[in-house]
C-alpha cells in the first residue's frame, strides 16, 4: 500500500502541456520555470511519500474521534500537520506578502494530488483552508486580512467552510442561520452548520470559520445571505488568541469513507451568540463563497485524480506478484502472474488512461487560471479565465466519477482480496464516493455546466474549445503515424458528438428545459472524457518528437500506447452518450412519476 509520486507524467504535463516556461514569463512567476517545478515536486515526492502516506491505513482504522466537544484527531496526524507546516506547504501558491511562496497553480495542482493519494482525510483540511485564504484575498477588507491571511497561509491556523444546514442540503436558498449586527460593527451569528471538513480537531491553534448567513431584515432566498469570519478562538490585538467564541462541535458525523477528516456539526450562538465580523458587503455572500467553492471544486477533481493513481499502482503491483492460471495465449505453460491475462490489461489499462488524462486536464486548466491572473494583456486573461471556468466543472464532475470506476477495478485486479481492508483497496473506493458529492454533486455540476457555461454564452466558449481540438486533430493526421491517425479519426467523432450535444443545449434550454437537464450529467462527462482526451493527443504528438530525440523512449512510447488506448476504448464513449442526450431526452421526460 505505498505509494510512489508519479513524478515523470507530472512533470511531462508541466513541461509539455502547460508549457512552465510560458508560465515563468508572467508577472510574479518569474522564477517559477521547469527546474523549479522540479525540485519543488521532488521535495513535495519526499513528504508525501515518507510521512502522509504512512498514516492513510491507519486514519481508516483509527478515524478522528469526538468527546465533549472537542475532537482528537488520529495519532500521528498532529505530528504530520506540524511538519506540513513548517515546510511551509500551505502557503506554496499564496502570496508572498502573506508568507506564501507565490508559486503558480500548475506547480501547485501537482502537489495537491501527492497529498490526496498519500492521504486524502489529511489533505482535506489544507485543501479548505486553500477556500478560506482565496475568499479572504478577494473579498475581504484590509483589517480581516491583517488579522487571519498571514496565520492560515503559514497553516498555524486552518480555515472551514460553512454553507448547508439541516434542512438546506445544497438549496442554500433554505439558510436559515442569523446574524444579528452589533454596536461595535461586528456580528453575532446563531445557527447550526452540518458537514463541516475539519470543523473541529486539535491539528492547529485556531479555526478560521467562514460561515453564510442571513443579516436581519436581508431579503429571502440567495440575494440576502452574507458571509462571515467566525473564529473559533477570538484574537487579541496584539495577535495573541484571547477567549473561546461561542461555536461548538456537537458531533462528529460517521463515514463511509474518509474516517481520519472529521466531519463536524457546529451550533452557533448557543451561549449569547457567535462573534462575527462581515466578509465584503452584505447580502454578496453566496457570491463570494462561490470563491472558495470553485476553489474548492477543482481541488475535489484533483482528489479523484489522486485517489485512482493510488489505486493504480496499488493494482499494478498486486498484478505483477499475484500468480495465477496460465496464459490463454500459451506462451507459458505454468501459471504466471495474473498481469498477463488480457482482461486484467485492460483493466489496469482503462485506470493508467482514465488517469494520465484527467491529470492532464487539471495540469493544463491551471496553467489557464495562472494566465488567467497574471498576464498582462487583459484579452488575454479573460479567454484563459473563460476556459478555466467552462473546464472546472468537468474537472469536478469527470475526474470524481471516473475515480469510482478506477477505484472499482481496483478491487476487481484484486479479486476477491480486494474485498479485503488489509490490501487496502476498499478504503480507496469508500474514500472516492464522497468525490462525486462534496462540493456539488455531479449533477450540481453539470447544471452549472448547462446553465452558466453553455446556454448563457449560446456556446461560444464550447464551440471554441472544439475549434481548438480540431486543430490538433489537423496535427495528427499531418503527422501521418498509425497512432495518431487513429487516435484523429477517435477525436473527431468525440469532438463532433461534443459538439451535437452543445447545438442541442443551446437551442432547447429555454422551450424544454426538462429534456436539457435530462441530459445534464451524460453532457458533462462526454465533455470531460473530449477534454482528457484531447489533452492525452496533444500528449501523443509530443511523444512521437521526444522520441526521435531519444528523450525518455520508453516513457514516451508508454504514454503513446495510453493515448491510443484512450482514444479506442474510451473515447468511443462520446457519440453513443450524444445519442443518448440528444435522442434519448423525451424518454426521460414522458416518464410518468407513477411509474418508478
Amino acid at each position: 500500500m505505498s505509494y510512489l509520486a508519479p513524478l515523470k507524467d507530472m512533470l511531462f504535463n508541466i513541461k509539455y502541456l502547460a508549457d512552465i516556461e510560458r508560465i515563468a514569463k508572467l508577472p510574479g512567476f518569474e522564477d517559477a520555470g521547469f527546474d523549479t517545478a522540479q525540485a519543488v515536486l521532488e521535495e513535495a515526492a519526499k513528504f508525501n511519500e515518507g510521512v502522509l502516506s504512512p498514516l492513510n491505513w491507519e486514519g481508516d482504522k483509527n478515524p478522528s474521534s469526538w468527546r465533549d466537544g472537542k475532537v482528537t484527531a488520529t495519532p500521528g496526524f498532529k505530528e504530520a500537520f506540524q511538519q506540513f507546516a513548517q515546510g511551509g506547504w500551505q502557503g506554496l501558491q499564496h502570496p508572498v506578502d502573506f508568507g506564501g511562496q507565490g508559486l503558480p497553480k500548475t506547480i501547485g495542482a501537482s502537489c495537491g494530488e501527492m497529498q490526496n493519494s498519500a492521504n486524502m482525510s489529511f489533505a482535506l483540511c489544507p485543501l479548505l483552508t486553500d477556500g478560506a485564504i482565496e475568499a479572504l484575498l478577494t473579498a475581504g477588507s484590509d483589517e480581516l486580512k491583517a488579522i487571519y491571511l498571514e496565520n492560515l497561509v503559514s497553516a498555524k491556523w486552518t480555515g472551514t467552510m460553512n454553507l448547508t444546514e439541516p434542512q438546506a442540503g445544497s438549496d442554500l436558498a433554505a439558510v436559515r442561520t442569523r446574524a444579528e449586527p452589533q454596536a461595535d460593527g461586528s456580528h453575532k451569528v446563531f445557527g447550526t452548520k452540518v458537514f463541516i471538513t475539519w470543523g473541529e480537531h486539535d491539528m492547529a491553534e485556531n479555526i478560521v470559520h467562514l460561515v453564510l448567513a442571513r443579516v436581519n431584515g436581508a431579503p429571502e432566498g440567495v440575494k440576502g445571505i452574507s458571509l462571515f469570519v467566525v473564529p473559533k478562538f477570538m484574537v487579541n490585538k496584539d495577535g495573541s488568541l484571547g477567549a473561546r467564541n461561542d461555536v461548538h462541535c456537537v458531533s462528529i458525523e460517521h463515514k463511509l469513507g474518509i474516517k481520519a477528516s472529521p466531519t463536524a456539526v457546529l451550533q452557533f450562538g448557543d451561549h449569547g451568540g457567535a462573534v462575527a465580523y462581515l466578509v465584503g458587503q452584505e447580502n454578496r455572500g453566496l457570491e463570494y463563497m462561490f470563491i472558495m467553492m470553485n476553489a474548492a471544486r477543482f481541488g475535489v477533481g484533483v482528489q479523484g485524480i489522486a485517489i485512482a493513481e493510488r489505486a493504480y499502482q496499488t493494482a499494478v503491483t498486486f498484478a505483477k506478484e499475484r500468480v495465477q492460471s496460465r496464459p490463454v495465449d500459451g506462451s507459458i505453460m505454468a501459471s504466471a502472474a495474473i498481469i498477463h491475462h488480457p482482461d486484467v490489461k485492460r483493466m489496469l489499462m482503462t485506470m493508467r488512461a482514465y488517469t494520465e488524462g484527467c491529470r492532464a486536464m487539471a495540469t493544463v486548466a491551471a496553467a489557464a487560471f495562472d494566465a488567467a491572473h497574471h498576464h498582462p494583456d487583459a484579452d488575454t486573461r479573460k479567454q484563459n479565465q473563460t476556459f478555466y471556468e467552462f473546464m472546472v466543472p468537468l474537472i469536478k464532475g469527470y475526474s470524481t466519477e471516473m475515480s469510482l470506476e478506477v477505484t472499482s477495478l481496483g478491487v476487481q485486479v484484486h479479486g476477491g482480496m480486494g474485498y479485503i481492508e488489509e490490501t487496502g483497496c476498499a478504503q480507496y473506493l469508500r474514500d472516492a464516493k464522497i468525490l462525486t458529492i462534496y462540493e456539488g454533486t455531479t449533477a450540481i455540476q453539470a447544471n452549472d455546466l448547462v446553465g452558466r457555461k453553455t446556454s448563457r454564452d449560446g456556446g461560444q466558449a464550447a464551440k471554441a474549445l472544439a475549434a481548438q481540438i480540431e486543430a490538433t486533430e489537423i496535427l495528427l493526421v499531418k503527422s501521418g503515424s498509425t497512432h495518431a491517425l487513429a487516435v484523429a479519426k477517435r477525436l473527431k467523432a468525440a469532438r463532433e458528438a461534443f459538439v451535437d450535444v452543445v447545438d442541442f443545449v443551446t437551442g432547447n434550454t429555454k422551450a424544454s428545459p426538462n429534456a436539457v437537464f435530462a441530459g445534464s450529467v451524460p453532457y458533462l462527462m462526454l465533455a470531460g472524457n473530449l477534454m482528457a482526451g484531447w489533452q492525452l493527443a496533444r500528449a501523443l504528438l509530443v511523444a512521437q518528437e521526444e522520441i526521435t530525440k531519444g528523450t525518455d523512449v520508453a516513457f514516451m512510447r508508454a504514454k503513446i500506447t495510453t493515448a491510443r488506448f484512450y482514444a479506442d476504448h474510451l473515447l468511443t464513449k462520446a457519440p453513443g452518450t450524444r445519442d443518448a442526450i440528444v435522442d434519448g431526452a423525451e424518454c426521460v421526460t414522458a416518464l410518468a412519476l407513477d411509474a418508478f
